[in-house]
């Protein structure tokens, strides 16, 4: 169990109402920062937001020699890559097991310093996310890898070389990988099957702007020309789009009225059009989205997770808690990460009507139906949520048990909130915007 300094007292049963702004996404920050590392010249990256990943990605560069200052504008960085050295090992150890992003390092140090250490990598336990892949890739490019009880030693005896990769499923960080590592590599690399998410474009608009020359074909395919040598960048980060969403299911699941200022249509069409169709109303202006339940039954729907542009699995636990409250039988198949269901056990304890089951329900099979896991979740309502102690899971779970704390009626102490810090910004600052009735224990009624 945590200690009370990780524990948030919920008293539920209030609607959430007012204005909160969304900065930059966290699934593009930390991997913008890294991208400073491969030019030659300082880069500026703005609109950051103030989250556990950027915090670890900027102490890592910090020890390979990058100086990272504050810039002119609030959640602005300067990011100068002039000074690259090798880091003690002991000193990237330390950061071990705080963050995935650390893989990303392994092509632009490579192609700074030769070489590059890797220790053990966290991040969510929402299921397997193997790093061989990663590994499988950087020795296509021509690294070789060395399994030390510490973390991986990594070495490039020569320039990298481009070489054709072909995805067996199109992840995001293996995609992420290829690019950070292809732009300087020697020739051309053609990846297939490639993740195209909003943040894999503005990455790729990231790198384009430091001189690489990057194509997306339609199919999934992108194309990579190596070049000798890259720039520094000016970069606006694109807004984070599953923050938005999150707040939007909030404002369905408690009744509320929540203006998300930063948010953009472009980025979630997907989710607005299952938004509406649940029952969510929402306006649409320059500045932002204003989600707000609109009175009335919300409407069961059955829902698919899948790879962009098909409905981000990070929507997905936010969204279940407010199907909680839909009238009939929601089916909802997690076709991205094979555990992402397990937070419902703490809903049901809460007074929710939630199934799982390891069948593929409701849409397509995917490649979990044959594996024995428990994919795929129906969910009976409205039911009344309930106070109940909670233990966060991960990252998107945790924050849908917030948002069922905040529906519940009475009191719930929610364990572990210092998760939620990965990608949420200020979080009890905007709770608090919000009308929301929180406290730490011993401490004040927000």
């Amino acid at each position: 169990m945590t200690g009370t300094d990780d524990v948030l007292l919920v008293h539920g049963g209030t609607p959430l109402e007012g204005e909160i702004r969304v900065r930059g996404a966290k699934n593009l920050v930390p991997k913008a920062m890294v991208a400073a590392l491969l030019g030659s010249e300082p880069s500026r990256l703005r609109n950051v937001p103030d989250i556990r990943d950027v915090r670890v990605v900027r102490g890592l560069l910090q020890l390979h020699g990058v100086t990272v200052r504050p810039g002119e504008e609030p959640g602005e960085l300067v990011l100068d890559p002039t000074h690259v050295e090798s880091a003690n090992v002991a000193d990237i150890d330390a950061h071990a097991g705080s963050s995935r992003i650390p893989i990303l390092f392994c092509g632009p140090l490579l192609h700074r310093l030769g070489h590059a250490f890797i220790p053990g990598l966290g991040g969510c336990d929402i299921g397997g996310r193997p790093i061989d892949f990663h590994f499988d890739v950087l020795r296509q490019f021509g690294a070789t890898i060395e399994k030390r009880a510490d973390g991986q030693y990594l070495e490039a005896p020569q320039r990298l070389r481009g070489t054709k990769i072909r995805l067996p499923y199109p992840s995001v960080g293996s995609t992420e990988q290829v690019l950070l590592t292809a732009v300087l590599a020697e020739g051309v690399t053609e990846l297939t099957n490639a993740a195209v998410e909003p943040e894999i474009e503005d990455l790729i608009c990231v790198l384009q702007k430091m001189g690489a020359i990057i194509s997306v074909d339609t199919d999934r395919t992108i194309r990579i020309t190596g070049v000798d040598k890259l720039g520094g960048y000016t970069h606006r980060a694109l807004p984070d789009r599953l923050e938005a969403a999150s707040w939007a299911s909030a404002a369905l699941a408690t009744e509320g009225n929540i203006y998300v200022r930063g948010a953009q249509q472009r980025s979630m069409m997907t989710f607005l059009n299952t938004y509406r169709k649940v029952g969510g109303a929402f306006e649409i202006d320059d500045e932002g989205i204003r989600f707000w339940h609109p009175g009335g039954q919300l409407t069961s729907i059955a829902l698919e997770t899948d790879v962009h542009p098909g409905f981000q699995t990070d929507w997905q636990q936010p969204l279940v808690v407010a199907l909680t409250q839909a009238t009939g039988l929601s089916i909802v198949h997690e076709t991205v990460y094979e555990s992402r269901l397990g937070f419902t056990s703490a809903l049901n304890q809460m007074g929710a009507h939630i199934q799982l089951y390891r069948e593929c329900l409701g849409g397509s099979d995917c490649r979990f139906g044959q594996r024995n896991f428990l994919h795929s979740a129906v969910v009976s309502g409205p039911t009344k949520l309930q106070g109940a102690d909670l233990v966060i899971p991960d990252l998107r779970g945790g924050f849908s048990y917030l948002i069922a704390a905040l529906a519940a009626q009475g009191t719930s102490r929610v364990h572990g909130i210092d998760l939620i810090n990965r990608g949420y910004e200020n979080f009890m600052e905007k709770l608090e915007k919000l009308g929301a009735k929180v406290e730490l224990p011993g401490g004040p009624l927000v």
